[in-house]
């Protein structure tokens, strides 16, 4: 025992940065934000911030702190939506004439320009954005990995949202439950001074009033007695009212002082307002873009200004006109971002329509028969499942596909209108392959979305002059 204590105490002094920590008390007692990691420390935030490598820091006594500060910071999370939602503020920020930094699940940006491309929904992604100094306000994904590994990369922030809570990762970190879920998703809310929660989700419903804050809810059920109560009671209230109006009524406000943002309608990314999944995200960006102090000129023109395109929301309802087909690509993922998808699909109709579905292997076999229920319900006439090679997770390589497959068939779906493609690439090539004029194709895409987007925005034709058979 005693020389495991050496051991451990010749760690720890070996670990031990007494300038680091004394930065960081001084970045405390300064009321400014403080990030570090292996290779950097930072105090303040955006355009208020200076950043050191950790093997250089000054003393406290050297830095001006009379030049730094902090800029507003919105945390975003959820099961669905995150980066939609994400990249709607940061385009209502940016409307508003001031520089916009976001992390998501596909890049780092400031401003217009991308500074790395991948999953930065963690902490590294934020700490990225908040230190260029250009930044004037940032908004953060949040996801649940990240939030579970490491943490959140800031201790306070302005608002943090809670876009829905769905079954999804269940099993990952012992999360057996929504319930659990909801634990994790909420830690957000433990550093914001204010929150947005949808109060159409039951479990965001029943948390809401726990949680120490300001709440501002927003909502597809306006007429909802619940939520009366709430704005009575004086939270805030973001609807989408049966006019089709998106509405606003911040939280302590006055009972007439309400914000009339937009019509649905007049969103790109709701499609015409049948997207509904999208007119809830819409309802929550406007929440936390006033959180933010962005004007209500600057809210709208960001919201009406923004489309769902491969270049401003890649993989997020990306739409495409292959002579005479329609290709929708989506990052639908799991049971619940497929059953709101059906909307979208039955909204744009199609003489015939086939979907390409796949899920990562560290789903149990309930969670694909449920993912293979959500697909039917959209009524498709075929069903393409692709291997998600990347994305096996213990799974050998076929499983996936063939539990998925087997789900489908169990359902009644014909096994003649079913199709395997190894990969998402020859997905797209099948499809296109059975597809006709006024077909409707609809591509989850996940590990080689930029490859699919690439190949549908040079028309869809592959490489070789090779072409699959037609599906049955």
């Amino acid at each position: 025992v005693a020389a495991a204590a050496a051991r451990l105490r010749a760690a720890i002094a070996a670990e031990a940065d007494p300038a680091l920590v004394a930065l960081r008390d001084a970045a405390a007692a300064h009321g400014v934000a403080f990030l570090w990691d292996a290779d950097a420390a930072t105090v303040g935030l955006g355009t208020g911030s200076r950043t050191w490598p950790v093997d250089g820091l000054p003393a406290p006594g050297a830095v001006d702190w009379a030049a730094i500060h902090d800029v507003p910071v919105a945390l975003v999370t959820g099961t669905n939506g995150k980066s939609t939602t994400v990249r709607l503020v940061a385009a209502m920020i940016a409307a508003a004439g001031r520089v916009p930094g976001l992390s998501t699940t596909d890049w780092v940006r400031v401003g217009g320009e991308t500074l790395d491309r991948g999953d930065y929904s963690g902490p590294g992604g934020a700490r990225m954005a908040l230190r260029d100094r250009r930044v004037e306000a940032a908004v953060l994904e949040t996801a649940r990995g990240g939030l579970m590994r490491r943490g959140l990369a800031v201790d306070r922030a302005d608002v943090a949202a809670v876009t829905n809570l769905a079954e999804d990762h269940l099993g990952d970190f012992g999360l057996a439950d929504v319930a659990a879920l909801a634990d994790v998703k909420l830690v957000v809310a433990r550093v914001a001074r204010g929150c947005v929660l949808n109060a159409d989700d039951p479990v965001l419903r029943a948390r809401g009033a726990g949680l120490g804050r300001p709440v501002t809810w927003f909502s597809l059920r306006p007429e909802d007695p619940w939520l009366a109560e709430r704005a009575a009671a004086g939270a805030g209230v973001c609807v989408c009212g049966a006019d089709g109006r998106l509405t606003l009524r911040p939280a302590g406000g006055a009972r007439g002082d309400v914000l009339d943002v937009a019509a649905a309608a007049d969103v790109p990314i709701t499609l015409g307002g049948a997207a509904r999944y999208n007119v809830a995200n819409a309802l929550a960006a406007i929440a936390v873009a006033d959180a933010l102090g962005v004007p209500p000129a600057a809210i709208r023109a960001g919201l009406v200004g923004f489309e769902s395109t491969p270049d401003s929301n890649p993989g997020r309802l990306n739409l495409f006109d292959v002579g005479g087909v329609r290709v929708l690509v989506d990052y639908a993922h799991n049971p619940h971002g497929v059953r709101a998808l059906n909307d979208v699909i039955r909204g744009l109709g199609g003489r015939r329509r086939l979907v390409a579905i796949d899920q990562a292997g560290d789903r149990d076999d309930a969670a694909l028969a449920d993912l293979a229920r959500a697909t039917l319900e959209g009524r498709p006439d075929a069903v393409i499942v692709k291997e998600l090679r990347s994305h096996l997770r213990g799974r050998p390589e076929g499983e996936v596909p063939r539990v998925l497959a087997a789900a489908l068939a169990a359902q009644g779906f014909p096994a003649a209108s079913i199709a395997f493609a190894g990969d998402e690439l020859e997905a797209l090539d099948l499809a296109l392959a059975w597809a006709e004029p006024g077909d409707l194709v609809v591509l989850m895409v996940h590990a080689q979305r930029q490859a699919v987007i690439d190949r549908l925005a040079a028309g869809g034709s592959a490489p070789s002059s090779h072409r699959p058979p037609p599906m049955p």
